[in-house]
Protein backbone atom coordinates (compact mmCIF):
# COMPACT_ATOMS: atom_id res chain seq x y z
CA UNK A 1 0.00 0.00 0.00
CA UNK A 2 1.41 3.73 -0.63
CA UNK A 3 1.17 4.23 2.76
CA UNK A 4 3.88 2.89 3.71
CA UNK A 5 5.80 6.01 2.83
CA UNK A 6 3.94 8.29 5.45
CA UNK A 7 4.42 6.54 8.50
CA UNK A 8 6.60 4.54 11.00
CA UNK A 9 5.25 0.73 11.90
CA UNK A 10 5.99 -0.01 15.49
CA UNK A 11 5.13 -3.23 17.53
CA UNK A 12 2.71 -1.17 19.77
CA UNK A 13 1.21 0.27 16.00
CA UNK A 14 2.02 3.30 14.20
CA UNK A 15 3.43 6.34 13.97
CA UNK A 16 4.02 9.58 12.09
CA UNK A 17 7.06 11.94 11.44
CA UNK A 18 6.46 15.48 10.90
CA UNK A 19 8.05 14.75 7.41
CA UNK A 20 6.14 12.08 6.98
CA UNK A 21 2.67 13.87 7.58
CA UNK A 22 3.66 17.60 6.29
CA UNK A 23 5.11 15.43 2.87
CA UNK A 24 1.61 13.46 2.48
CA UNK A 25 -0.45 16.53 3.09
CA UNK A 26 1.42 18.59 0.84
CA UNK A 27 2.41 15.73 -1.70
CA UNK A 28 -0.65 13.49 -1.21
CA UNK A 29 -3.70 15.98 -0.28
CA UNK A 30 -2.22 19.15 -1.96
CA UNK A 31 -3.36 20.55 1.44
CA UNK A 32 -0.60 23.50 2.03
CA UNK A 33 -2.29 24.28 5.69
CA UNK A 34 0.97 25.53 7.78
CA UNK A 35 -0.79 23.63 10.64
CA UNK A 36 0.84 20.41 8.59
CA UNK A 37 4.67 22.10 8.02
CA UNK A 38 7.24 20.23 9.70
CA UNK A 39 8.46 23.10 11.66
CA UNK A 40 4.85 24.40 12.71
CA UNK A 41 4.99 24.95 16.81
CA UNK A 42 1.38 23.52 16.63
CA UNK A 43 2.09 21.11 14.31
CA UNK A 44 -0.34 18.55 14.02
CA UNK A 45 -0.83 15.05 11.36
CA UNK A 46 -3.32 15.63 9.06
CA UNK A 47 -6.87 14.24 9.59
CA UNK A 48 -6.77 12.65 6.06
CA UNK A 49 -4.20 11.07 6.98
CA UNK A 50 -5.67 9.51 9.61
CA UNK A 51 -8.46 8.82 7.54
CA UNK A 52 -6.36 7.04 4.73
CA UNK A 53 -4.33 4.96 7.43
CA UNK A 54 -7.75 3.77 8.61
CA UNK A 55 -9.23 2.71 5.59
CA UNK A 56 -6.34 0.73 4.36
CA UNK A 57 -6.64 -1.24 7.76
CA UNK A 58 -10.24 -2.19 8.00
CA UNK A 59 -11.28 -1.52 4.43
CA UNK A 60 -13.99 0.07 2.05
CA UNK A 61 -17.52 -0.04 3.51
CA UNK A 62 -19.91 1.08 1.57
CA UNK A 63 -21.25 3.70 4.79
CA UNK A 64 -18.51 5.23 6.54
CA UNK A 65 -19.14 8.05 9.05
CA UNK A 66 -15.10 9.74 10.73
CA UNK A 67 -15.56 11.34 13.83
CA UNK A 68 -12.44 13.10 14.60
CA UNK A 69 -11.54 14.07 18.17
CA UNK A 70 -8.27 15.31 18.49
CA UNK A 71 -5.11 17.11 17.28
CA UNK A 72 -2.18 13.95 16.89
CA UNK A 73 1.46 15.40 17.42
CA UNK A 74 4.64 13.67 15.48
CA UNK A 75 6.02 10.66 17.01
CA UNK A 76 2.89 9.53 18.96
CA UNK A 77 1.96 5.70 18.80
CA UNK A 78 -1.28 5.07 17.64
CA UNK A 79 -3.34 1.85 17.63
CA UNK A 80 -5.93 0.81 15.99
CA UNK A 81 -9.53 -1.09 17.96
CA UNK A 82 -11.96 -2.69 16.25
CA UNK A 83 -15.39 -3.89 16.41
CA UNK A 84 -17.76 -5.22 14.31
CA UNK A 85 -19.34 -1.80 13.22
CA UNK A 86 -17.06 0.30 14.26
CA UNK A 87 -12.99 1.28 14.34
CA UNK A 88 -11.22 3.78 16.64
CA UNK A 89 -7.68 5.00 16.68
CA UNK A 90 -5.95 5.80 19.90
CA UNK A 91 -2.82 6.34 21.69
CA UNK A 92 -1.13 4.44 24.59
CA UNK A 93 -2.90 6.35 27.15
CA UNK A 94 -6.27 5.55 25.30
CA UNK A 95 -7.11 9.04 23.77
CA UNK A 96 -9.43 8.76 21.07
CA UNK A 97 -8.18 10.64 17.66
CA UNK A 98 -10.60 8.80 14.94
CA UNK A 99 -13.80 6.86 15.37
CA UNK A 100 -15.20 5.35 12.26
CA UNK A 101 -18.87 3.63 12.62
CA UNK A 102 -18.99 1.53 9.25
CA UNK A 103 -21.91 -1.09 7.67
CA UNK A 104 -22.95 -2.72 4.54
CA UNK A 105 -20.45 -4.13 1.95
CA UNK A 106 -16.75 -4.00 2.59
CA UNK A 107 -14.30 -4.05 -0.23
CA UNK A 108 -10.49 -5.05 0.23
CA UNK A 109 -9.61 -4.33 -3.65
CA UNK A 110 -6.08 -2.27 -2.93
CA UNK A 111 -6.37 -0.70 -6.12
CA UNK A 112 -9.64 0.75 -5.52
CA UNK A 113 -9.35 1.61 -2.15
CA UNK A 114 -5.76 3.55 -3.14
CA UNK A 115 -7.51 5.18 -5.99
CA UNK A 116 -10.82 6.01 -3.45
CA UNK A 117 -8.08 7.80 -0.71
CA UNK A 118 -6.19 9.64 -3.14
CA UNK A 119 -9.29 10.57 -5.09
CA UNK A 120 -10.65 11.99 -2.01
CA UNK A 121 -8.18 13.06 0.30
CA UNK A 122 -6.60 15.33 -2.93
CA UNK A 123 -10.47 17.09 -3.18
CA UNK A 124 -10.61 17.42 0.67
CA UNK A 125 -6.93 19.46 0.22
CA UNK A 126 -8.56 21.92 -1.93
CA UNK A 127 -10.61 23.28 0.79
CA UNK A 128 -8.72 26.85 0.29
CA UNK A 129 -9.11 29.09 -1.52
CA UNK A 130 -11.32 27.61 -4.06
CA UNK A 131 -14.27 26.44 -1.54
CA UNK A 132 -13.81 28.76 1.55
CA UNK A 133 -12.87 32.16 0.02
CA UNK A 134 -16.48 32.90 -1.65
CA UNK A 135 -18.07 31.21 1.19
CA UNK A 136 -16.14 33.21 3.52
CA UNK A 137 -16.61 36.27 1.39
CA UNK A 138 -20.29 35.93 0.97
CA UNK A 139 -20.81 35.83 5.10
CA UNK A 140 -18.23 38.58 5.99
CA UNK A 141 -15.55 36.66 7.65
CA UNK A 142 -12.28 35.53 7.23
CA UNK A 143 -9.46 33.25 8.56
CA UNK A 144 -7.09 35.38 10.78
CA UNK A 145 -4.14 35.74 8.64
CA UNK A 146 -1.78 35.48 11.94
CA UNK A 147 -3.23 32.37 13.32
CA UNK A 148 -5.40 30.14 10.40
CA UNK A 149 -6.94 27.41 12.10
CA UNK A 150 -9.36 25.25 9.92
CA UNK A 151 -10.06 21.82 11.70
CA UNK A 152 -11.92 18.12 10.44
CA UNK A 153 -14.87 17.81 12.69
CA UNK A 154 -16.25 14.99 10.96
CA UNK A 155 -17.07 13.12 7.33
CA UNK A 156 -19.17 10.62 5.80
CA UNK A 157 -18.71 8.71 2.84
CA UNK A 158 -22.27 6.57 1.41
CA UNK A 159 -21.53 4.31 -1.68
CA UNK A 160 -24.29 2.35 -3.71
CA UNK A 161 -21.99 -0.56 -4.00
CA UNK A 162 -18.32 -1.34 -3.77
CA UNK A 163 -17.87 -3.21 -6.77
CA UNK A 164 -16.30 -0.01 -8.62
CA UNK A 165 -13.16 0.40 -10.50
CA UNK A 166 -11.89 4.49 -10.45
CA UNK A 167 -15.16 6.48 -9.39
CA UNK A 168 -13.84 10.28 -9.67
CA UNK A 169 -15.56 13.17 -7.06
CA UNK A 170 -17.81 16.04 -8.14
CA UNK A 171 -17.80 18.73 -5.79
CA UNK A 172 -21.77 19.19 -5.56
CA UNK A 173 -21.92 22.51 -3.10
CA UNK A 174 -20.95 24.05 0.25
CA UNK A 175 -22.31 26.12 3.31
CA UNK A 176 -20.78 28.08 5.66
CA UNK A 177 -22.54 28.92 9.13
CA UNK A 178 -21.18 31.41 11.74
CA UNK A 179 -21.67 32.15 15.11
CA UNK A 180 -19.13 34.95 16.31
CA UNK A 181 -15.84 33.82 15.78
CA UNK A 182 -16.94 30.40 14.47
CA UNK A 183 -17.52 28.76 11.61
CA UNK A 184 -18.54 25.22 10.48
CA UNK A 185 -18.04 24.81 6.68
CA UNK A 186 -19.87 21.56 5.16
CA UNK A 187 -18.71 20.26 1.89
CA UNK A 188 -20.90 18.05 -0.19
CA UNK A 189 -19.33 15.61 -3.29
CA UNK A 190 -20.65 12.63 -5.16
CA UNK A 191 -18.68 9.76 -6.59
CA UNK A 192 -19.10 9.40 -10.02
CA UNK A 193 -18.21 6.28 -12.42
CA UNK A 194 -18.55 5.66 -16.02
CA UNK A 195 -21.14 9.11 -15.75
CA UNK A 196 -23.25 6.97 -13.26
CA UNK A 197 -23.15 9.01 -10.05
CA UNK A 198 -22.60 6.04 -7.53
CA UNK A 199 -22.44 7.53 -3.82
CA UNK A 200 -22.09 10.57 -1.99
CA UNK A 201 -20.52 12.33 1.29
CA UNK A 202 -20.05 15.47 3.30
CA UNK A 203 -17.22 17.05 5.15
CA UNK A 204 -17.24 19.12 8.21
CA UNK A 205 -14.82 21.72 8.90
CA UNK A 206 -14.68 24.05 12.30
CA UNK A 207 -12.70 27.51 11.27
CA UNK A 208 -11.93 28.89 14.21
CA UNK A 209 -10.93 32.49 15.35
CA UNK A 210 -12.82 34.34 12.40
CA UNK A 211 -12.15 38.01 11.90
CA UNK A 212 -14.22 40.43 9.92
CA UNK A 213 -13.30 40.05 5.89
CA UNK A 214 -11.06 42.78 4.49
CA UNK A 215 -10.48 41.87 0.64
CA UNK A 216 -6.34 43.27 0.76
CA UNK A 217 -5.54 40.59 3.46
CA UNK A 218 -7.38 37.98 1.94
CA UNK A 219 -5.54 38.92 -1.17
CA UNK A 220 -1.67 37.86 0.73
CA UNK A 221 -3.18 34.98 1.86
CA UNK A 222 -3.91 33.57 -1.30
CA UNK A 223 -0.51 34.80 -2.56
CA UNK A 224 1.14 33.70 0.46
CA UNK A 225 -0.97 29.78 -0.15
CA UNK A 226 0.20 29.58 -3.94
CA UNK A 227 3.99 31.32 -3.34
CA UNK A 228 3.82 27.96 -0.79
CA UNK A 229 2.53 25.43 -3.71
CA UNK A 230 4.97 26.80 -5.98
CA UNK A 231 7.54 26.27 -4.00
CA UNK A 232 6.70 22.77 -3.34
CA UNK A 233 6.52 21.75 -6.64
CA UNK A 234 9.99 23.22 -7.71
Amino acid sequence: MFLKDYHQDKPEGFAFTRAQASLFAKGVASDFNPIHDEDAKRFCVPGDLLFAMLVSKVGLHQKMRCNFSGMVGSEVTLHLECGQDHALIKDAAGKEYLDMAYSGELSRDEALIEHLIRRYVYFSGQNFPPILLPLMKDKGVMLNPARPLVMYQNMAIDLKRVDLKAPDIVFTGATLDVEGKRGNALLRFDFVEDGEVVGSGEKLMVLSGLVPYEQAEMDKMVAFYFERKAAFAA
